[in-house]
């Protein structure tokens, strides 16, 4: 059984490329006013079979508590029954997930149609839409761990076989343990990529100081970063299509290889964006021992 009691919860960034469109914000959300009513989920015994063996394995291994807050406000003049069944197909999903996470997962619903609950939801990053109809709709997830946060600013029927992939990537992202920083990497034979990349970066090594070619290397890690996620986002999309494609019309073989398929792809571009932070490392070590005169492998 629910139980309600007055919102007061916090509310960090990111972006996804179908409409289910992530947003972030890094305000702290207090929304204790009259009027907001959260409905606490308790993670009774919900069956898990929507769940695939990839989401169950990452729930298994968060790094810290989350929360989900899930606002469906979807007053009745502007929402169809259609969008409602949606809204009750998703609840659910998000019953087994926060079932499923031994206890790290908490979930919040947030389906009072109140004046409060809709600033809420705006300030957790949720999309109104419905607004030529009347009052406007919200259905959208925010999911906080500590101090990072990710949205899905409004959730769509279209997209339903992505909402669960997306929710959990999420997840997985604002509950992961910051790593500390990487040791400098072993230089004695550095690729000639990297070597021909400080150059090109920093033609004259004795003119730069350290402090100012770190500045030059983060820069081009950023830019590094910024290609390497526009990618990620691009075969991510691809892959959950093909998901989509797969629930919609194939059989269980098809499914399971199309989920195969977005689980490589995505721990792929892990590797890629990791591979990154090892570079950044690499140049900075390498000018290190320029400046000091201990190696001369960029000469």
């Amino acid at each position: 059984m629910n139980s309600t009691l007055p919102a007061n919860s916090q509310g960090t960034p990111r972006k996804s490329g179908h409409p289910l469109l992530l947003a972030g914000t890094s305000l702290v959300l207090g929304a204790a006013a009259a009027g907001a009513w959260f409905h606490f989920q308790k993670p009774a015994s919900v069956p898990d079979e929507q769940l695939s063996p990839q989401t169950l394995n990452a729930l298994a291994h968060l790094g810290r508590p989350v929360i989900i807050r899930f606002y469906s406000l979807l007053p009745a003049n502007t929402a169809g029954a259609d969008l409602q069944s949606f809204s009750d197909r998703t609840s659910t999903l998000l019953d087994q997930v926060q079932s499923a996470s031994g206890g790290k997962v908490q979930l919040i619903s947030v389906d009072v149609n109140t004046e409060t609950n809709a600033d809420a939801a705006t300030a957790d990053g949720i999309q109104p839409f419905n607004l030529d109809k009347g009052a406007a709709c919200f259905l959208g997830v925010a999911i906080t761990s500590g101090e990072r946060k990710e949205s899905l600013a409004r959730l769509q029927p279209e997209w339903e076989p992505a909402v669960q992939y997306d929710v959990v990537r999420a997840i997985d992202r604002v509950a992961a343990v910051p790593a500390p920083p990487p040791a400098a990497p072993a230089i004695a034979n550095p690729s000639p990529k990297i070597l021909s990349s400080i150059k090109r970066l920093i033609p004259d090594p004795t003119a730069v100081s350290l402090e100012d070619a770190n500045k030059v290397f983060h820069a081009q890690f950023m830019a590094d970063c910024a290609q390497v996620g526009s990618e990620m986002e691009t075969q991510i999309n691809a892959a959950q299509q093909q998901l989509a494609a797969a629930q919609n019309g194939g059989g269980p073989e098809a499914v399971a290889a199309a989920q195969k398929h977005l689980l490589e792809v995505q721990l792929h571009q892990g590797d890629k964006m990791k591979q990154v932070a090892t570079d950044l490392q690499t140049r900075l070590a390498i000018f290190q021992k320029l400046k000091t005169g201990a190696t001369n492998t960029a000469q």
